[in-house]
């Protein structure tokens, strides 16, 4: 695979429930290597964009490619290099942890030598291998998320998308997640997209993309984009953009 290669790209996509659109013509690239932020409100459209991403919705029109191979075309090879947690939790609370990933290895198609290895490796850097026989339903949010975490790095993908994955979550659950992902992006090569309305999980140097009711309104780094807009951080930044209200939380850039 070559190393120019864009660990995701989105080409003019466009997607529409009835008449209403949700995705107005969104371009982008997530370079492998990165914490890309997707940045917006609620409607923003961010959760329709995932699930074109990941093929649940086909595109009305335009393109979706991970390390260049076409979602609709060759959604085999490109979901195989994806990893998803999505916004809603989606553990099985009467399984144990173990359990959980077990089900999804053998979904992507892992042996079960493979699958503990794996399981082993991931819990231990998720810091919670001492959970591995306990049911979901006891873990806290932030736990469960670490879970579901590890769960998507399973089948050792490059790219993974992560929507709002600290939503509900304290303040320490929070930064420790924030942690094991952008160590994934540092350490592992993995190129991630993370979405959030949260201005203060968000860093100087990131890559951050802008939607705003579908359409896109910003993409450079945070710090680009913030003396872009004469701004003094990245909120104010967004609210000069969009024209919407000031986000939760805010740094300067």
């Amino acid at each position: 695979m070559s190393a120019d290669v864009d660990a995701l790209t989105v080409e003019h996509v466009t997607h529409a429930y009835g008449a209403r659109v949700a995705l107005d013509d969104v371009s982008f690239a997530v370079a492998p290597s990165s914490f890309c932020v997707l940045l917006g409100l609620n409607g923003a459209g961010k959760s329709t964009l995932f699930s074109v991403i990941t093929h649940l919705y086909a595109a009305r029109s335009g393109r979706v490619r991970i390390f260049g191979h076409d979602v609709a075309r060759e959604s085999g090879p490109a979901l195989a290099r994806l990893g998803v947690v999505f916004q809603s939790r989606t553990l099985d609370p009467d399984l144990s942890v173990e359990q959980n990933l077990a089900y999804h290895g053998a979904l992507q198609g892992m042996t079960r030598g493979e699958r503990r290895e794996r399981q082993k490796i991931l819990l231990e850097r998720v810091g919670l291998a001492d959970r591995a026989r306990d049911k979901a339903r006891h873990l806290s949010g932030g736990q469960m998320r670490r879970i579901e975490i590890a769960r998507a790095l399973l089948h050792q993908p490059k790219l993974v998308l992560l929507d709002e994955p600290t939503a509900g979550l304290d303040i320490k659950s929070r930064a420790d997640i924030l942690s094991i992902v952008r160590d994934l992006a540092r350490d592992d090569g993995v190129g991630v997209l993370w979405t959030t309305h949260l201005v203060d999980e968000i860093r100087a140097e990131d890559h951050v993309v802008v939607l705003h009711k579908g359409k896109l309104r910003g993409d450079d780094s945070c710090a680009a984009i913030v003396a872009q807009s004469g701004a003094a951080g990245i909120g104010e930044a967004f609210t000069k953009l969009t024209g919407a209200p000031a986000l939760a939380g805010e740094i300067e850039a």
